[in-house]
């Protein structure tokens, strides 16, 4: 009889994860906002981001929804469209902004997310992908769109970082040169974009271990218990 299980143990992954090859090149960022219009703060905030994260090392590559038609699931060879999949698969980390519309993310940024393949032969072009989450608003300070993002997040098989920005009233935050003013908000966008430098150097050389599931894998497992098995007769 086969134990169902996978053999795992703290020696075994500490082995696995000790061995994994590290990475020296700079943490690829593909940041996305979800407005169209030039002056828009989502737009501002993910420039401000992308500054940070420039300032830190990173590659950043910031995505222009722009022109990006509306998901028919039929456009995929549209120029739009295979840009964006070609940068989700390039990225190693994401930044997602957003304005809070109606209590949730705006329509121009779910529908970028709704082009992302959720699969590429049998692999989320996602998975594996740490992730930062912001959101601005007009009014009083929300947190309903982070929360919102969190679980799309969470749907494509990202590892989003604890800390989230939300930026209340933002047309006070920002400068006439679109850059954020110096506040509390700003600090805490520093922290959110710091923690996301930091996890997606931590995590990228170990995606694949962190991302290898016994239920898309049962018969590398049973597979691996027979030959076990077979060593013992």
């Amino acid at each position: 009889m086969f134990n169902n299980l996978p053999k795992h143990s703290v020696a075994s992954i500490t082995e696995k994860l000790k061995s994994a090859k590290s990475k020296t090149h700079a943490p690829r960022v593909l940041v996305l906002y979800g407005s169209l219009r030039e002056d828009s703060y989502s737009k501002k905030l993910a420039l401000e981001s992308a500054k940070i994260l420039t300032e830190f090392g990173a590659e950043v590559r910031i995505f222009d929804p722009t022109g990006l038609p509306i998901f028919d699931g039929e456009s995929r060879a549209h120029p739009k469209v295979k840009e964006l999949v070609e940068l989700a698969i390039w990225s190693e980390a994401m930044v997602w902004c957003s304005p809070e519309i109606h209590g949730n993310f705006s329509s121009v940024f779910k529908n970028q997310i709704d082009w992302i393949p959720l699969s590429i032969g049998a692999v989320r072009p996602t998975q594996g992908r740490t992730l930062a989450v912001m959101q601005v608003t007009g009014g009083s300070q929300s947190f309903n769109v982070v929360n919102n993002l969190r679980t799309l997040g969470r749907w494509m098989r990202m590892f989003t970082i604890p800390n989230q920005s939300s930026v209340p009233m933002a047309y006070k935050e920002f400068n006439e040169d679109g850059s954020m003013k110096h506040s509390n908000y700003r600090n805490r966008v520093v922290d959110v974009m710091e923690e996301l430098f930091r996890t997606t150097i931590l995590m990228r050389g170990n995606t694949e271990e962190l991302t290898h599931r016994y239920s898309e894998n049962i018969a590398e497992h049973q597979m691996a218990q027979i030959e076990e098995v077979l060593e013992t007769v």
